[in-house]
């Protein structure tokens, strides 16, 4: 195989600011398909991306031969069973997060690919920024020593207006008992870099989550309604390498997007990491050492990022990028590399499945969680 065929599943928002924009960039792709049952934007990405074939039913695109990769950009509720049915007919798969709410299905689907020799692939958009790959090799490197601390944050304003309309959401969720939001949504890519980074089991976790805007406009209705979603939310966790770690997500915050900041303290040195459009870029990295502890901004090298990319380019397409480009070398290469993958989204969603069964308990909650979900 010299060339990736990708039939791209969604043709929404997030379809056209990161996963077609970044597949597009490559030399080494083509994207053969798209799929989405609203004919209005599928015509429209399909023009704007230059995409010949497009089908208002996923299923018509799985026992076509000239596909390699379907990409799940759709909503929610349909990445489960797009990624099981496209498994299933023999494809890579690249899927946005999450797979399902359960970590256990999300595993399923992960021994699935394996057991075929397929690739699978979460949108973890934030682990292909430049700055937090660079961080990455220096921690591989020796560089903050022995790990102490952890600290993550996903949190901007995205909907601190209760008229902003909120997506991904249900209007019928009973409203006397607070639903999983902003850690599911938000907080999934930072609990990824966490566990990267850290290289150690998690083995507890502690927490609670708030509900801080209590009515709000919801997307599928067009209303404004008593919405008790968690838009906030603060973790402890523990790793069997003592590492001590927290976990802060929300998306009604004060800040810029995407609001990602990554801080990794050591016996040698420290790294910080921060993803915001903000300042004329979207992404910086400062470090220190136990001699020189004031920390100062480094260029981040460009091996980290896609051909000719800058941090001034915005932040969703650059970053959207090296994640389909590392995608592209995995399957095209042949080997065992697969980082980012099914199996890491499950230790992501037991990770969230672990915070709200300690929320709901009251109490500290140890992994692995067995037949907890």
């Amino acid at each position: 195989m010299d060339k990736l065929r990708v039939a791209v599943v969604g043709a929404g928002r997030w379809a056209r600011r990161a996963h077609l924009p970044g597949w597009s960039r490559d030399p080494r792709v083509e994207v053969v398909a798209l799929v989405d049952s609203d004919p209005v934007a599928l015509g429209e990405a399909a023009r704007l991306f230059g995409v010949g074939r497009t089908f208002e039913d996923y299923r018509q695109v799985l026992d076509d031969p000239t596909v390699d990769v379907v990409d799940v950009a759709t909503a929610n509720t349909a990445h489960f069973e797009v990624s099981a049915a496209a498994i299933a007919a023999g494809k890579h798969v690249l899927c946005e997060k999450p797979v399902h709410r359960d970590y256990r299905e999300t595993q399923r689907l992960a021994e699935a690919a394996a057991s075929r020799g397929l690739k699978t692939k979460l949108g973890f958009t934030f682990r292909y920024a430049p700055a937090v790959l660079h961080a990455k090799s220096l921690i591989d490197a020796g560089f903050v020593g022995t790990p102490y601390l952890f600290n993550g944050f996903e949190q901007n304003s995205q909907w601190i207006d209760p008229a902003t309309p909120m997506r991904q959401v249900d209007p019928d969720a009973d409203p006397a008992v607070i639903a999983t939001s902003s850690i599911e949504g938000y907080g999934a890519p930072i609990i990824d870099i966490m566990h990267w980074w850290a290289g150690a089991r998690l083995t507890s976790v502690v927490g609670t989550m708030r509900n801080f805007v209590p009515e709000r406009v919801v997307l599928a209705t067009g209303r404004s309604q008593r919405l008790n979603i968690d838009d906030g939310d603060m973790w402890i966790c523990e790793f069997d390498n003592d590492l001590v770690a927290s976990i802060q997500s929300s998306y009604v915050a004060v800040g810029a997007l995407p609001g990602i900041e990554a801080r990794f303290y050591g016996s040698e040195g420290a790294v910080i990491v921060r993803l915001a459009q903000e300042s004329g870029g979207c992404q910086t990295i400062r470090t220190a050492t136990k001699d020189e502890p004031e920390f100062v901004e480094r260029e981040i090298p460009a091996r980290f990022f896609p051909p000719g990319a800058t941090s001034a380019e915005a932040w969703d397409s650059l970053f959207y990028a090296n994640l389909c480009a590392d995608f592209t070398t995995e399957i095209l290469d042949g080997g065992a590399t697969n980082q980012g993958d099914f199996a890491q989204g499950a230790l992501v969603q037991e990770t969230i499945n672990a915070f709200e069964a300690s929320f709901r308990r009251r109490a500290w909650v140890d992994l692995p969680l067995g037949g907890v979900a």
